[in-house]
């Protein structure tokens, strides 16, 4: 076996290695595995656990604990956190947020909910979805969907602090987590269906003023790019990298939005994330590379500065948002301990890079049906190096306007959409929760108007041809050789974020609402449990008085299940989703309720 570890999972010895480098209360959660105070479960972002307690013996006998209705309906995304006695719940829109004492049989300690004008709603690309809070330093933090982020006392649910971090007049929205390092509090926002020049945000976490705000595109003091240190593949990115790439003041609704996951490296001090498509979804009317959308980005998280940056998709013509979560491990890689980043992106392809230098190591597809792209580039002295080389047939810009391109693999939902993908320790394999989809799509000219739909494309999604008539797989992927080593067919995408265990069993869920427990060496099946709604949600787990438990948010919906979450019929509405996903209503109905499972006393 390979020599590995997590830079985030041994989270006592990187204190130990950095104190100044990261948020001690953070770390201290990290290192407890009776607790969870991100929703990545570490700064790594692996969502591995070192309990070991329920395993692959035993695991099925597990049995509903307890459960709790979130009185709100709606795609239930992200997942509870646990620290100390208290465990705190959160909701799609309006966003409560619950503090549960598991002392006391899950009573409610406090109720957090705020009033948000729910003209935010409409604005909202796919769904009133939110991917949950984070921890630290005393405080529980919310984004809300009106982008206004919340400071809560975690002990009374008082309000410490709220700034306003975006404006939905504008389609400025938020549906993701946060991302708390140091003393300061890293946010996201939403938007790309509506032209929004995209940013990363950080405020101090003790009082919620502005430090610093990086946009995706734009110019360099804007984007905060250094034109000579930054690096793209190894080379300096140059003056100008994102102006160049667009035409006039089109960057300025540029979209590159940045909805996903944050990831952090205590040692190099340098956090991670993705950025998402460019605007308008019709590729011709915006020329050239559109930098940096669809952008893995290496930033300080002390002034936001660039480190490196990688494009994937260059001129997006798709939809394959780059938000994806960015996986830390330290792994040998050609003979030599490396520090490792692992990225599965909408496009279908699985990334290994170098996180300290940005180099790209592996590129390859985690879907055998994906089409639109023969292979990514990987010869360094070729003009086209790290760029997908694009099948003529499967290019919406070489089709043209009002020109509907018949069966793109994968559809605009990706290969894997923000579902995020577990790393076990002892296996040294990923396990992502996939879409198995293809579309038809059609782009058409539009006109920009501040805060109305910017799309210009119709879309239609079916089931990946000539394969197991579903919609999903769950995989397993070896990130170094950038192979699937086991799939299991799902009839619907898995939407479900995944969760490793030390107990060599990886949890997740599907979209009729199944909790599935499988063994992380085979996949064979251990486990599985029909919640009362479509999951979404991402698995969790915790130990309270020394029991372990294993939980997950019930509650269809997200851009898959936005037909039964809205009540839509319109086969071409929710971007092209609901004649996709429509047989989903005849499996689950909308739901809002936390189900907890333990072993037998």
């Amino acid at each position: 076996m390979r020599a590995v570890h997590l830079l985030a999972l041994g989270a006592g010895v990187a204190a130990v290695a950095a104190p100044a480098l990261a948020n001690d209360s953070v770390l201290k959660g990290i290192a407890n595995p009776a607790e969870q105070v991100l929703q990545t479960v570490d700064y790594a972002n692996t969502r591995y656990s070192k309990l070991d307690q329920i395993n692959t013996k035993n695991v099925k006998d597990l049995q509903v604990a307890w459960t709790f209705s979130t009185g709100v309906l709606r795609g239930h995304e992200g997942s509870p956190l646990v620290v100390g006695n208290m465990m705190y719940v959160h909701t799609p829109f309006p966003n409560i947020v619950y503090a549960l004492d598991l002392d006391h049989d899950a009573k409610i300690v406090w109720k957090y909910e705020p009033k948000q004008d729910p003209s935010v709603i409409p604005v909202m690309c796919c769904d009133t979805v939110n991917r949950g809070l984070a921890y630290a330093d005393g405080a529980i933090i919310l984004h809300q969907a009106d982008t206004t982020v919340v400071s809560l006392d975690a002990k009374t649910g008082k309000v410490n602090w709220s700034v306003v971090n975006g404006d939905p007049k504008k389609g400025e929205t938020n549906t993701a987590t946060v991302l708390p390092v140091k003393d300061k509090v890293i946010v996201g926002i939403s938007g790309g269906e509506f032209g929004v020049q995209c940013h990363v945000t950080a405020y101090d976490l003790k009082s919620g003023k502005k430090v610093w705000r990086a946009y995706s595109m734009g110019p360099d003091d804007q984007i905060l790019v250094d034109p000579e240190k930054t690096t793209d593949l190894g080379k300096p990115v140059g003056k100008d990298s994102s102006l160049k790439t667009w035409e006039g003041d089109q960057w300025k609704t540029g979209g590159g939005c940045t909805w996903g996951w944050f990831s952090y490296d205590p040692k190099l001090n340098l956090f991670y994330y993705g950025s998402g498509n460019p605007s308008t979804w019709n590729p011709k009317q915006r020329p050239g590379d559109n930098k940096w959308s669809m952008t893995i980005w290496a930033r300080s998280p002390d002034t936001g500065m660039a480190k490196w940056v990688y494009q994937m998709t260059p001129h997006d013509e798709w939809d394959f948002d780059g938000i994806n979560e960015m996986i830390l491990t330290d792994q040998k890689f050609d003979g030599k301990e490396q520090p490792l980043l692992t990225h599965f992106d909408r496009n279908g392809f699985g990334y290994t890079l170098n996180r300290e230098t940005g180099a790209l190591l592996v590129a390859e597809k985690f879907d055998p049906v994906v089409n639109w792209a023969t292979k990514v580039d990987m010869d360094k002295s070729s003009k086209t190096y790290g760029r997908p080389l694009v099948v003529a047939k499967y290019s919406t810009e070489q089709n043209g306007e009002d020109v509907n391109s018949k069966g793109i693999c994968p559809a605009a939902l990706g290969t894997k959409d923000q579902q995020p993908a577990a790393y076990s320790l002892k296996t040294q394999l990923f396990y992502v929760p996939t879409n198995h989809v293809c579309m038809d799509y059609e782009p058409f000219r539009v006109t920009y108007t501040p805060g109305q739909p910017y799309v210009g494309a119709t879309l239609s999604m079916y089931p990946a041809p000539g394969s197991h008539g579903g919609m999903g797989n769950f995989i397993a992927w070896d990130n170094l050789n950038g192979k699937i080593k086991w799939s299991l067919p799902e009839q619907f995408s898995v939407w479900s974020g995944a969760l490793a265990t030390a107990g060599d069993v990886v949890f997740y869920g599907t979209l009729e609402g199944y909790l599935k427990a499988v063994d992380d060496k085979t996949g064979k099946e251990l486990f599985k449990f029909k919640t009362p709604s479509g999951i979404i949600g991402n698995v969790m787990t915790y130990q309270h008085k020394g029991k372990q438990y294993v939980g997950v948010l019930s509650g269809v919906g997200g851009w898959a299940g936005i037909g039964l979450a809205a009540g839509l019929t319109d086969p071409n509405a929710g971007l092209g989703a609901v004649g996709g996903y429509a047989a989903l209503s005849q499996y689950t109905n909308l739901g809002g309720q936390l189900t907890v499972f333990g072993l037998p006393n």
